[in-house]
């Protein structure tokens, strides 16, 4: 039996969610509420395997609730669903998949969480999202810069190159990294790739 809680504060959502996977017999609904604070203190006091949840929420948001889950509980699966394309890390999220998503399709990535088959599932409408969220996150500066460091100039040479200062090189180069959620060089090359920017 797979223990689920559900958390959205859209009550048709909510309540349509909580009918679809109640009638599948090896689901069992622990809790369905409308607000995270709530949801985090059912969770300490009746456990799950999966938690499904929104982002957008008001006093408490679904990253602070999925944040403080994993703190304590990482072993529950989390899976985020939302309307559209929220700007999340997903470092904690095993599966992410839009609210309009068909039932089979969520009913399966449920199972496939809990029986371990997949680590994580994200949606490709999302992934394609993604790709031109990232792509239009970035200023023509930003790209410049980019472009230049997949060629392998250093920041002095891109201080040069552009006619700004190394603080300023720096301070580009921190935030294309922040912007698009990666930590080296080799990871900038490849999503640069991806996006179109370099070839």
């Amino acid at each position: 039996m797979i223990k689920i809680g559900i958390v959205d504060d859209h009550q048709l959502f909510l309540d349509g969610l909580t009918s679809i996977l109640s009638a599948q017999e090896d689901f069992k609904i622990i809790f369905a509420v409308d607000n995270a604070m709530l949801a985090l203190q059912l969770i300490q006091k009746q456990p799950i395997d999966i938690l499904i949840t929104d982002i957008s929420m008001p006093n408490m948001n679904g990253l602070e609730l999925i944040h403080l889950i994993k703190q304590k509980q990482s072993d529950i699966k989390i899976i985020v669903m939302s309307s559209f394309r929220d700007l999340v890390n997903k470092k904690h999220i095993d599966a992410y998949l839009l609210k309009n998503t068909p039932k089979e399709q969520l009913i399966e990535v449920i199972k496939n969480l809990h029986n371990k088959n997949e680590k994580h599932y994200y949606s490709k409408k999302i992934d394609n999202q993604d790709i031109n969220f990232k792509k239009n996150i970035l200023s023509p500066r930003e790209k410049e810069i980019v472009i230049a460091i997949s060629k392998g100039y250093s920041s002095s040479e891109i201080s040069n190159m552009f006619y700004i200062s190394i603080n300023t090189v720096e301070t580009h180069r921190k935030n294309i990294f922040y912007k698009l959620n990666i930590t080296n060089t080799a990871q900038l090359v490849s999503i640069a790739m991806k996006l179109g920017i370099i070839d």
